[in-house]
């Protein structure tokens, strides 16, 4: 309890946020240096401004013996905020002079703090949501100065601008969308369907670029990772109850282990990773290496996976961070993104076959005109086809990235081959259809010197193929093949990668430069709003890809 009070009082003095709650907490400490005389299993402080009061919740291990001073830093958004040297000898009843080791072992204990400690904290730091802020404790001997120890904490006001308002709303905007291009398909104003499809699709395809974005490994500030899961429910990770139950059981009984982070949390600290120094992080890895044994420390990824969680510290980022902030065990993420897949998919045919027999049924008893969805009625089949092809397209950039991901995972064997089976179907039907098109385009300009002749004018090959260029300008229908390209190589290096995020954010820094300037310069889409609409999408996706470059601290900047 002693290296602990030195951290607790530092927090006590950081307190207000203008909420229903106003509270600054911190749920995780780690250390900061190699050959650290301190470990922390979990680590929790609560400071209650409103009655000024403090809830320690605490458990590790201190080595450190004799004198001591601690040197106190506040980082806020990169700036030192604060710094302090605090003589725990000068501080009455604080217990800490001299230092003894042992466990430490604490709480939870609620705490009164001296009178107006509270009021000392700026208010900001009560109402910035995802603030991005840390406290590093760095422990000298008092005689030689000697540096013995570092821990640090990251600071938490409860706010964040991940909120479910905002996932329900994206959700439904994509989902209306879509709806609509398909009723006003259905009654005949197919040129009005395609631009409102093209529109909803680029718009989701925008959404799951963002969802990508919080996949990477690379330490993001607090604030983007929050924006960023708004959108992971278009890439499946979703967390319901019974899915999550399902994938537990699927992969227990296929020889797997599930994860048990999220029953521990209890006596578990969980750090999620947040932008900062290189050596704030890795000194912390090459401890719990020497220290946990058979513990899985995967340093370059930032994490603690598959692991004893006995030991009670786990370091996560990437995707696994994605799917502990959706509330879900990292071994049943790709499960639950491909079950959510297969389930809308399932959706969709029975809504289509649904809506062919009311349809009939009601010309049937003449409630409705029998050229009311006649295309549609004839041939649903073919419809029904293209929509599952277009599905097939929509969740290409999903399954390619959680697919590749589990090959690295291998959380049961059978899991590696739904992974295998999946995407590789999913490339072989877009592959066969994207060839299929450029057949019957060449087709079209041999016979019609013409490609839209047979793409456009043929209902059959509309219907079929459509998903694949109808968004497109005729001369510009090949553009899904290099779209595809794009998709895959993202996919590969988002799943691939996360032990690397520096390689991870140079490559989407080249993925996304070349296909902005494909854009740019080809402008494939069929009209000049839509044109305008994408190129955006495209220089907003480049821009990310440079932040995340400066984030991932390639450049190496100064302290």
């Amino acid at each position: 309890m002693r290296l602990i009070s030195l951290l607790t009082c530092f927090v006590a003095f950081l307190a207000p946020l203008a909420s229903a709650i106003q509270l600054l907490e911190s749920n995780a400490l780690s250390v900061c240096m190699e050959s650290s005389n301190f470990t922390a299993t979990y680590f929790s402080v609560i400071l209650y401004p409103g009655n000024n009061s403090l809830v320690v919740g605490f458990d590790g291990v201190s080595y450190i013996e004799g004198k001591v001073v601690a040197e106190m830093t506040l980082t806020a958004y990169g700036y030192e905020a604060y710094k302090n040297t605090l003589d725990p000898c000068s501080i009455a009843g604080m217990g800490m002079c001299p230092m003894a080791a042992g466990p430490m072992d604490l709480g939870p204990l609620s705490l009164d703090l001296p009178a107006g400690t509270s009021e000392k904290v700026p208010g900001i730091a009560y109402t910035v949501p995802d603030l991005d802020a840390n406290v590093r404790i760095v422990i000298k001997t008092a005689d030689t100065k000697e540096k013995i120890a570092c821990v640090q904490a990251s600071l938490s006001n409860g706010k964040t601008v991940n909120q479910a308002g905002v996932s329900w709303a994206t959700a439904v905007i994509s989902g209306l969308g879509l709806a609509a291009s398909a009723i006003t398909s259905g009654l005949g104003h197919s040129n009005t369907a395609a631009h409102v499809a093209a529109n909803a699709l680029s718009l989701f395809g925008f959404m799951q670029s963002q969802a990508i974005i919080g996949m990477t490994s690379v330490h993001m500030p607090p604030i983007v990772e929050s924006w960023t899961q708004n959108f992971q429910w278009s890439m499946g990770i979703i967390s319901v109850g019974f899915i999550q139950k399902i994938a537990t059981w699927y992969q227990r009984s296929t020889g797997g282990t599930p994860s048990t982070i999220l029953s521990q949390l209890g006596d578990t600290s969980v750090e999620v990773l947040k932008r900062r120094k290189r050596d704030f992080a890795d000194p912390a890895m090459n401890l719990l290496k020497r220290a946990t044994g058979p513990m899985i420390v995967k340093r370059a990824t930032g994490m603690v996976k598959r692991a004893d969680t006995s030991q009670k510290l786990l370091v996560i980022r990437g995707i696994d961070r994605v799917g502990f902030r959706a509330n879900m065990e990292d071994t049943n993420i790709f499960l639950t993104g491909l079950i959510f897949f297969a389930a809308f998919t399932c959706i969709v045919v029975i809504i289509v076959a649904t809506f062919k027999g009311i349809t009939e049924l009601l010309v049937k008893n003449g409630q409705m005109k029998s050229d009311r969805f006649q295309d549609f009625r004839n041939g649903w089949k073919i419809v029904l086809r293209g929509i599952l092809f277009r599905l097939t397209l929509i969740g290409l950039p999903q399954m390619s990235v959680l697919c590749l991901w589990e090959f690295t995972q291998r959380d049961s064997p059978a899991e590696v081959v739904l992974a295998a089976v999946m995407l590789l179907s999913m490339l072989v039907s877009l592959g066969w259809a994207s060839q299929k098109v450029v057949r019957l385009a060449k087709r079209s300009v041999t016979m019609h010197k013409n490609p839209a002749y047979i793409l456009y004018s043929d209902p059959s090959c509309l219907n079929k193929w459509g998903f694949l260029y109808v968004q497109y300008r005729a001369t510009a229908y090949y553009f899904v093949i290099p779209f595809l390209i794009y998709t895959m190589i993202k996919g590969m290096f988002i799943g691939l990668s996360q032990p690397a995020p520096v390689v991870q954010t140079v490559a989407l820094v080249i993925l996304e430069l070349a296909m902005l300037v494909a854009v740019c310069v080809l402008r494939p889409w069929m009209d000049k709003k839509t044109n305008v609409f994408n190129i955006s999408i495209a220089v907003i996706n480049f821009l990310n890809s440079i932040f995340l470059l400066v984030f991932s601290d390639v450049f190496d900047p100064p302290e």
